[in-house]
């Protein structure tokens, strides 16, 4: 598959070099380098030169890159390379040159471990943990129990969980987290709403248990199974390697065995039948070359019993603003020059509650006038217990051989964070 492994700073230095394969040497460094690192109009994630190939992920300020000589799978080389970003953050936390440089010792053993003659092998973080170990040399005793449980562990049907893990309490967390991204045109058109969902879970359970996870009985992933109605449609879904795909697609139960603690168990994107949380509409009038009237109404669409919490709206102001008069009955608003904005803080807004801000920016006079672009209204928000794609989960169930009762608990949130805007 992959022939060599780098790591780039942002000035084209190599931090990390590994070739896997004879079909490469070390001075095709160089010509990623000059091709990618020094040519600023390189956009693609991929460039072919000859029948080399660069594939390469920005991470802070480095660039992971893997270089193939051969037809290899695009998604599959970018999937190592993600995989192989998360297991550093697992390791030291955030990924930049100065980890690199800590941790470069640590980083040869990982992608020795992970990659074999250029194919990816075992890059479970928690199995990798057990052999590859940043901590204080263990007993010989100790030692060789330790080795037989990571060899079974490795090559065993669940490589991603042990066997002896054993708690006091056993408890399962599910949160299910939606960031909706929304564009409405300023005559009130949605242009474009969806839905990035992620289903966290987090397992404290003893044992092997064998998880059931029930989601909504009218789910639709297939597009050619779709009959328009309420639905809920997921346009497409990726699993964490523990389930069982088979039973999802039967009987949209997700089956598995939960890796110890905290992972990913599904992603999800919806474009269909999207709940918006907030409606905001905009008026906004130029008064001659001196003023810009604002009437901003924001109102949820959601129960009274659920509360949106960490509202921010952005509203843009021209350029040559020189002051604007707030006037606001719940929350704080404020201008901020710097940014050319009036930033508008709710700090809660209960579900069917409508919020009005009003206000006026006073222009100075230029000499040649510029039409202004009206940059689109951007709101954050969150909102606990309410999910916009719809999506819900029916039921957990937790199985163990030993009949262990365990504590199962589901959370709700959806967010936006400038992705949320609205033209006027």
């Amino acid at each position: 598959m992959i022939s060599g492994f780098f790591i780039f700073n942002q000035k084209g230095e190599v931090l990390i070099s590994r070739l896997y394969r004879t079909d490469l040497k070390r001075s095709i460094a160089d010509v990623f380098r000059i091709q990618v690192v020094s040519n600023s109009d390189v956009r693609s994630p991929i460039i072919t030169l000859g029948s080399t190939s660069f594939f390469h992920v920005r991470v802070n300020n480095l660039y992971v890159v893997a270089v193939t000589k051969c037809n290899a799978n695009a998604a599959l080389v970018f999937e190592f390379c993600y995989r192989f970003i998360s297991i550093a953050k697992s390791y030291f936390g955030k990924v930049d040159e100065e980890a690199v440089k800590n941790n470069f010792v640590l980083i040869y053993e990982l992608i020795d471990e992970i990659i074999d003659f250029g194919y990816p092998q075992n890059s479970e973080a928690d199995t990798l943990k057990t052999y590859i170990t940043t901590e204080s040399v263990i007993s010989s005793n100790i030692a060789a129990e330790e080795s037989s449980k990571i060899t079974t562990q490795a090559t065993g049907a669940t490589s991603w969980r042990r066997g002896d893990v054993k708690y006091k309490k056993n408890e399962a967390f599910v949160d299910v987290v939606e960031t909706v991204n929304l564009s409405m045109s300023a005559k009130g058109t949605v242009l474009r709403a969806e839905v990035d969902g992620h289903i966290m879970m987090r397992a404290y359970l003893s044992g092997s248990p064998e998880c059931k996870f029930g989601l909504n009985d009218k789910l639709v992933v297939d597009k050619s199974e779709r009959t328009g109605g309420d639905a809920v449609e997921l346009d497409d879904c990726r699993f964490h390697q523990c389930v069982r795909l088979d039973e999802f697609d039967s009987t949209r139960t997700i089956s598995f065995v939960p890796p110890d603690g905290e992972f990913e168990l599904m992603k999800y994107r919806s474009t269909t039948n999207v709940k918006l949380p907030l409606k905001v509409i905009a008026t906004v009038n130029e008064v001659g070359t001196t003023q810009v009237t604002y009437v901003i109404a924001v109102k949820t669409n959601f129960n009274n019993k659920l509360s949106a919490t960490n509202v921010v709206i952005r509203i843009p102001t021209p350029l040559n603003t020189t002051s604007v008069d707030c006037k606001v009955a719940l929350g704080k608003a404020k201008y901020v020059p710097a940014e050319n904005v009036v930033v508008w803080k709710l700090p809660r807004i209960q579900g069917g509650q409508e919020v009005t801000f009003s206000g006026t920016a006073k222009l100075t006079s230029t000499t040649t006038r510029q039409v202004w672009a009206r940059p689109p209204i951007d709101v954050d928000f969150q909102v606990l217990m309410f999910t916009s794609s719809g999506l819900i989960v029916r039921f957990l169930k937790v199985f163990e051989k030993s009949n262990y009762h365990s504590v199962k608990w589901v959370r709700y949130l959806t967010k936006a964070s400038g992705s949320y805007q609205i033209r006027f």
